[in-house]
């Protein structure tokens, strides 16, 4: 009967954040229940009843228990926060100050609460195996950059959500860098499919699987992997693998109509990273709202069906809404973005695109033109109060239906932006509530949604 009550907790937490399985409502605590998902906890052990513990496995047992009993203090200490719109031992200035920005987070408490329950506690071993450039390692540059980014965080040792002992670890990195992998072994030998990916991520799980048992006590579920490349996904999706069922998979690629799902996987902002920028802060547009004479602005190549729908309707079509393929000379990107009141970020062969948190950065209102996307830190995030979502077959109303959007309205969506913002820039070392901490939030919402549960037997 506890185990049902504690999975019940546990499920009603990820119901809570989650923009897929829940629906707002009036509630005290601002959402109903939801969908509760119906997955199982996952049992440690494979051993029969009747067998007794050898020593080792009654320790390994007893640190396994203290993991979860400090994850169920923090399951419990989230929910309180949702249910009570208080926060635990809230008395600082930065706390109100945060949930007084609520309406751009699905429940400003339960995000406030959980981010602090991850500081206090999270902690991730990165498994050493593998050499450069094929793992440890990562582009730090242009729009894979934030693959090379989180993986050279986790290796820093500057990171306090890192361990050396995996013993007290919450969550097991695989720093493997599919980028890297495409450089150095596909791009030189075509010959090789990107079906091998798969294989190769397989024997390294094999390895790893061999040398410890975290892998296989839980069937990789408190295990992840970080993806930025477009292939990123055909790590597991090339051959079917039960292998492979639990892994979280941060990917930029979130399409869930190739296999992307959002309860167990968390998507990775694609962020195009010039070297000048790295280290320091992107340029920031804070150009005042009134100063906008642009109504909607993009530019960028012709490539994937919803760009190719965009630049049939709008390319050099229109003075309002100002699509360009080629953007002409002395015209500059980043002046037309700080000078436009929403950025269009259409998605181009795959759902991902750097143009989300350009317009972002610029303090522009993004409208996403894509199917299939999910968006990032969506867990936690509104995005319908800072961004326009329109589907790719409503392309032609772009116009019609921005217009529609009042002087009143669009200012509150471009405060929010200006909000917003801190959660997707990019620092190094990371900071609280940037991009990096938001990443390894959205994959310590996944732990927090699965139990480990030590089968007593003896």
């Amino acid at each position: 009967m506890a185990a049902a009550a504690s999975l019940k907790i546990l499920y009603l937490l990820f119901a809570l954040f989650s923009t897929v399985f829940i629906y707002q409502s009036s509630q005290t605590y601002g959402y109903s229940n939801g969908f509760l998902p119906t997955s199982s906890p996952i049992t440690t052990t494979g051993r029969s009843i009747s067998s007794k513990l050898t020593n080792h496995e009654q320790n390994e047992k007893r640190k396994l228990n203290r993991i979860e009993e400090g994850l169920k203090r923090a399951r419990y200490a989230i929910l309180r926060a949702a249910r009570t719109r208080n926060l635990t031992n809230s008395n600082s200035k930065e706390e109100e100050e945060f949930v007084s920005r609520g309406s751009i987070y699905l429940n400003p408490y339960a995000f406030y609460q959980s981010h602090t329950e991850m500081e206090k506690r999270l902690k991730v071993w990165t498994y050493k195996e593998g050499q450069p450039p094929l793992f440890h390692d990562g582009p730090l540059g242009y729009v894979y950059s934030t693959e090379g980014h989180f993986i050279d965080e986790m290796e820093s040792g500057l990171s306090p959500f890192t361990t050396q002992n995996p013993d007290e670890a919450h969550l097991f990195f695989l720093p493997f860098s599919v980028v890297n992998i495409k450089r150095f072994i596909l791009a030189p030998n075509p010959s090789i499919p990107w079906a091998w990916l798969q294989l190769f991520v397989e024997d390294y799980i094999k390895v790893v699987s061999n040398k410890y048992s975290f892998w296989n006590r839980s069937s990789g579920a408190d295990h992840f992997m970080v993806s930025c490349h477009d292939r990123g996904p055909q790590i597991s999706s090339a051959f079917p693998r039960e292998l492979f069922k639990n892994l979280i998979r941060v990917l930029c690629n979130a399409n869930t109509s190739e296999g992307f799902h959002p309860i167990r996987d968390a998507t990775l902002p694609e962020v195009n990273l010039r070297h000048e920028e790295l280290g320091g802060q992107p340029q920031l547009g804070n150009r005042p709202a009134a100063n906008r004479p642009i109504l909607a602005f993009f530019a960028g190549r012709a490539h994937g069906y919803g760009r190719s729908v965009l630049f049939k309707y709008w390319k050099d079509k229109d003075d309002e809404v100002r699509v360009y393929q080629n953007l002409p000379k002395p015209l500059n990107y980043t002046n037309l973005m700080s000078q436009s009141k929403f950025c269009l970020c259409p998605s181009g062969y795959e759902v991902a695109s750097p143009r989300i948190v350009e317009a972002i950065y610029a303090g522009c209102v993004p409208v996403i033109l894509s199917d299939h996307y999910v968006l990032p830190f969506s867990d936690v995030l509104n995005w319908s109060q800072f961004s326009v979502q329109i589907p790719v077959q409503r392309i032609p109303d772009i116009k019609v239906i921005l217009k529609n959007i009042s002087t009143t309205d669009y200012l509150k969506m471009q405060i929010r932006v200006m909000q917003v913002r801190r959660h997707f820039v990019l620092n190094r070392p990371a900071q609280r509530f940037d991009l990096l901490h938001m990443v390894l939030h959205s994959v310590w919402l996944r732990r927090l949604n699965i139990g480990l549960i030590s089968q007593d037997v003896g």
